[in-house]
């Protein structure tokens, strides 16, 4: 039976890929500092601990496995990461994480080593004319967060040690993935979740807020899709840091007006102060197409739908007085 690690098992991307692998026939080792909050992990064992610990991070590598995937981070929405209040915490928690997970796979290399990387490595969009960021103009770097820093020194770390160390490296830019057993409360939930958890919640004929002018444009990703394209980077020769991301682009605005919608309620919007990242990015997706034969295709309301429906859920059990 083939073994896979993925550190961060307890967050949204890493506890659906546990469970991914698992009906693949993988046994999987899952790590996190906490189990998944919404569903109860299938892996074959799940390690509870702090991988900023040298001691811990080297128990977990206790085996060869064929793949590690790398997704432990300090990180949440724009209001976590774009606040400044957290800058500090999240460079030096995520850099320690990365500098002691490298060390041990040295120590005894996997097969493949995911790292996930994102798309807030890039710079703002005044340098581009249309912010659909191809691969290549991550340089000159001048990424719009501390937290876009750290992940793009950890690409540099990663690749580094892949040059210097033989590791057989592999690291994706995910753009803003999304789905159902995401956070949608707390201060670390995206867009998306914080977007649903308003409409439901408001009160008929009111309105929600949205952040700034509502004209900033991202792409959306939905959480099968990026696990799709997490399947064949790792089965590619694609070495270099690549997009994972939906081309279909959106503003702030048209997503609130499309969740309103998909509710049936009678809501309006009401734009206020707070932080909203840069005003324009997308993902650029000719190299997956041509290095992965692929691209996303899922449409951005069909997994609107889904979430919706799972948030309300989440939210109708937590109003009735029982377990989330």
């Amino acid at each position: 039976m083939s073994h896979a690690l993925v550190l961060g098992g307890g967050g949204f991307i890493g506890g659906h890929l546990v469970r991914r692998l698992t009906g693949e026939g993988y046994q999987v080792t899952a790590v996190d500092t906490h189990l998944p909050e919404f569903s109860v992990s299938p892996a074959w064992r799940f390690l509870i601990g702090d991988l900023r610990d040298q001691k811990f991070c080297s128990g977990v590598f206790d085996r060869p496995y064929e793949r590690v995937y790398q997704l432990a981070a300090d990180m949440g929405g724009a209001g976590y990461i774009f606040t400044g209040t957290h800058d500090a915490a999240i460079m030096a928690n995520s850099a320690q994480i990365n500098l002691n997970v490298l060390r041990d796979a040295v120590k005894i290399p996997p097969g493949i080593l995911f790292y996930a990387s994102s798309a807030c490595i890039y710079p703002p969009p005044h340098q581009y004319t249309d912010a659909i960021y191809e691969e290549s103009t991550a340089y000159p770097a001048q990424p719009d967060s501390e937290y876009g820093w750290e992940k793009l020194f950890s690409e540099r770390l990663y690749m580094a040690h892949a040059r210097n160390a033989g590791l057989n490296v592999r690291i994706a830019r995910l753009h803003n993935v999304y789905g159902p057993e995401s956070a949608w409360t707390g201060g670390k939930e995206k867009a998306i979740a914080a977007l649903c958890r308003k409409v439901i919640t408001a009160a008929e004929g009111t309105e929600i807020e949205v952040w700034g002018d509502g004209q900033q444009t991202r792409s959306f990703l939905y959480i099968d899709e990026c696990l799709d394209g997490l399947e064949r980077l790792l089965l590619s020769d694609s070495m270099e840091p690549i997009n994972i991301g939906s081309a279909e682009m959106v503003t702030i605005q048209q997503l609130a007006e499309m969740i309103i919608d998909i509710s049936g309620r009678r809501l309006g919007i009401r734009n206020i102060d707070g932080p909203k990242g840069v005003d324009i990015r997308t993902s650029h997706n000719e190299r997956i197409r041509r290095e992965l034969k692929w691209s996303p295709s899922y449409p951005l309301r069909a997994g609107l739908e889904k979430t919706y429906t799972w948030i309300r859920q989440q939210i109708d059990v937590k109003q009735s007085g029982g377990d989330e």
